[in-house]
């Protein structure tokens, strides 16, 4: 809004309507605040308190030539007071609301004008206070909080831009809606818990034996029951006026608390423990999503990495546990007949995405606590449809392994991601499971969000993969469980092994020969212990700081060695690394290992095209390496790295570039001479790996290097800022401003 306004009415005095008054005057968004109420009183306290400039009894006159008019009464009275004002109205005068139920305010103003007019806005403020009253009234009380609007296919832009612009100007966030979702959101969120609250209150105040529950009451009982004190008459209109959508409601409640009394019943512990499992997943959930932006301004902060130049890197650390067998566990553990407890498992955005997946999908699942998971595994057909789309974050490997087993499930599912999964390619995997008989819609473009159609028969098919990819092989082994007949993948190189090695450990006869993987369907998975080891996609990015940096001396425990993952120590011990590994051992089928990695000069080679597939993660920061060799490092037969979270080949060359080392792209590679590295400003567009390459580059920079857009490190490697600072990185890490990253 550009110019403050001539005059706003305010219809009501109350903590509402007072609080816009107040706000109004303190935030100079008009010359003239009027109020209109039907109690002089409450006028007369107004004008004292300074809450208004004028007060009117008459609405129409009130009204008349306004810029801006809110109804803050209660919302029984919405239609009268239309009636009221309507001769007063000629078109110019823009109207919103505050009323908690839309559809009620709706169907008034229809009554009154015949349509729902072009200048009227429907609005709601979601704040309050348990004080009331224009004694209550608060200049501050919209700051931070998300005002509502729900405007009509016929509501005048300008009218809409003009009631936005006015409550954004007292701080508010602003969001639109349609009136019936308006009304569902709050009949769950805000009306049923009231209801609830009165309704438990009153139950207990009657039996004269509950009468010292009150005096002894804990923290709990207060919390839950303090809104109880609301205005009975408001919630009374509320509840009235919402009637069919709470009630609604509260049968799916009053059916979640059947649920529960027939668990305590029957002592049923493992119902019982899904129910609260899931409902603490769900508010902790909650709780983070109010910390930055729910009720409150969006305020998505860019995160910026900044390293200093130098020094060295020292000790012994064992990173977080390998991502992929963490997810694999998860699902594998939910498919399996029995408990399975995981040790180690990594607690980042993207498995913490499968294991919530699971639980949406009807699985009791305890923790993560510590990296300890215990799952109650419901069998290969104990899934339950999920409530809504599954939401997938930034995890291409959830997306594409669970597209596998959402194929074959009897019920349809949406698997959805944050925008930048959203651009990843999901072709690749729709492609074969079509084959097999799978109905999957991807958008134009074959990316996400997908829709998965149930009840399909699934037959066994052989696939020869025209690209190595392990997540593409692993969707469709997953898929063959349920498949009649045998499934088989011939891969053309080789991928990570750990869907076949854990399904092996789940019981599940899993054939390899050469490079050719099959199963038959219809078995089953037998619930298992699984110890998660340290990532070595992780690990790679302290081998390469260590083998770059003079003086380093560095030790990496409990590493997965796994044969399909060493590329990275495979391509590095070719460049002249000083990298031992040892105290090899197996721990739930999967080989692990000390690391230690101390400096030593490394040269440029050419990467041989058999390590390409296993060390696919690693090359952000293995062009590190090579931007630190002697000679010229030259990469062929990876244009995956294209479509990973970003275009991972051009990034690095355009960073490499600006920090002065020469780096040419090619479609399927790179080509990189060593050379002295400056500092300079990075953008990772959002990629984690990215991110953390850089963050090593430090080490051997002659200044600073400036990392943009590095929130997504969490994704992958929660505490790679502690651990970088605890070997020797001089890394700082700072918010500012919203993210703008891609």
């Amino acid at each position: 809004m550009t110019e403050v306004l001539n005059r706003v009415v305010v219809v009501g005095l109350g903590l509402i309507g007072g609080s816009f008054a107040l706000s109004l005057k303190k935030n100079q968004l008009c010359l003239e605040v009027v109020g209109c109420s039907r109690s002089q009183t409450t006028l007369e306290k107004g004008l004292e308190l300074g809450v208004i400039d004028r007060a009117e009894y008459d609405l129409a006159t009130a009204v008349k030539d306004a810029d801006l008019v809110l109804l803050a009464a209660p919302i029984g009275s919405t239609e009268s007071l239309l009636r009221a004002m309507a001769p007063g109205l000629d078109g110019h005068t823009v109207v919103t609301d505050a009323g908690s139920v839309k559809g009620t305010v709706v169907a008034a103003a229809r009554r009154v004008f015949g349509e729902l007019p072009g200048w009227f806005v429907p609005g709601h403020p979601i704040a309050g206070s348990e004080r009331s009253g224009v004694e209550a009234a608060d200049s501050g009380l919209y700051e931070n909080h998300k005002v509502i609007l729900t405007p009509a296919h016929n509501t005048s832009p300008t009218a809409l831009a003009l009631v936005k612009a006015t409550w954004q100007g007292m701080g508010a966030d602003v969001v639109t809606m349609n009136v019936e979702q308006h009304d569902q959101v709050l009949a769950a969120t805000s009306h049923l818990p009231h209801l609830l609250a009165f309704s438990l209150v009153d139950t207990l105040a009657k039996a004269e034996e509950n009468q010292e529950i009150f005096r002894y009451a804990a923290g709990g009982f207060r919390d839950f029951t303090r809104i109880a004190s609301s205005d009975p008459t408001m919630w009374h209109d509320i509840f009235m006026a919402n009637g069919d959508t709470l009630l609604s409601t509260l049968e799916q409640f009053s059916d979640g608390l059947e649920v529960m009394k027939k668990a305590i019943i029957e002592q049923d512990s493992e119902t019982m423990l899904g129910i609260m499992t899931r409902a603490k997943a769900a508010r902790d959930h909650f709780t983070s999503m109010l910390a930055k932006r729910a009720y409150r301004m969006m305020n998505e902060k860019n995160v910026i990495f900044t390293a200093q130049p130098g020094g060295k890197v020292a000790g012994r650390i064992r990173v977080a546990g390998d991502k992929s067998i963490s997810h694999r566990s998860i699902m594998l553990g939910a498919l399996a007949e029995g408990v399975t407890e995981v040790h180690g498992f990594l607690e980042g955005e993207d498995s913490l995405a499968t294991l919530q997946t699971f639980r949406d999908l009807g699985v009791t699942i305890e923790g993560p606590n510590q990296g300890h998971v215990v799952i109650h595994g419901v069998g290969l057909h104990g899934l339950k449809p999920p409530h809504g789309p599954l939401y997938l974050g930034n995890s291409g490997t959830s997306m594409r392994l669970l597209s596998g087993l959402m194929a074959a499930q009897a019920f349809d599912t949406c698997l959805t991601g944050d925008e930048s999964l959203s651009k990843r390619p999901m072709a690749r995997v729709a492609k074969p499971l079509a084959s097999m008989g799978a109905v999957i819609e991807t958008q134009e473009g074959g990316t996400p969000p997908l829709n998965i159609k149930g009840g399909q028969a699934l037959k066994g098919i052989h696939y020869d993969m025209p690209m190595a990819s392990a997540q593409v092989k692993s969707c469709v082994l997953l898929a063959g469980l349920y498949a009649q007949g045998e499934t088989s993948v011939t891969e053309p190189a080789p991928t990570r092994d750990h869907t076949e090695r854990m399904l092996r450990g789940f019981g599940y006869d899993v054939k390899v020969a050469g490079n050719r993987m099959s199963l038959q369907g219809g078995g089953k998975l037998t619930a298992t212990t699984i110890d998660v080891p340290a990532d070595i996609s992780s690990a790679a990015f302290f081998m390469v700081a260590a083998s770059i940096t003079p003086q380093s001396d560095l030790t990496l425990e409990h590493v997965g060695i796994n044969p399909t993952r060493v590329g990275v120590i495979n391509i590095l011990l070719a460049m002249g690394a000083d990298l031992t590994v040892f105290n090899e051992r197996k721990v739930g089928g999967e080989p692990v290992a000390d690391i230690r990695v101390r400096y030593a000069p490394l040269k440029g080679i050419e990467i041989p095209i058999d390590q390409v597939p296993l060390a696919i993660d690693e090359f952000p920061v293995l062009f590190i390496a090579a931007a630190c060799a002697e000679g010229t490092t030259v990469l062929t037969g990876a244009e995956e790295l294209r479509v990973k979270e970003s275009d991972r080949i051009q990034t690095m060359a355009d960073g490499l570039t600006s920090l002065g080392i020469e780096a040419s792209p090619t479609p399927d590679g790179i080509r990189i001479i060593g050379g002295t590295m400056t500092g300079g400003e990075i953008n990772s567009h959002g990629d984690h790996r990215i991110a953390m390459a850089f963050t090593v580059a430090s080490l051997r920079a002659t200044d600073v290097i400036r990392i943009d857009n590095c929130a997504n490190v969490a994704t992958s490697f929660p505490n790679f800022v502690e651990l970088s600072r605890k070997v020797g990185i001089k890394l700082e890490v700072e918010e500012v401003g919203d993210s703008h990253g891609e």
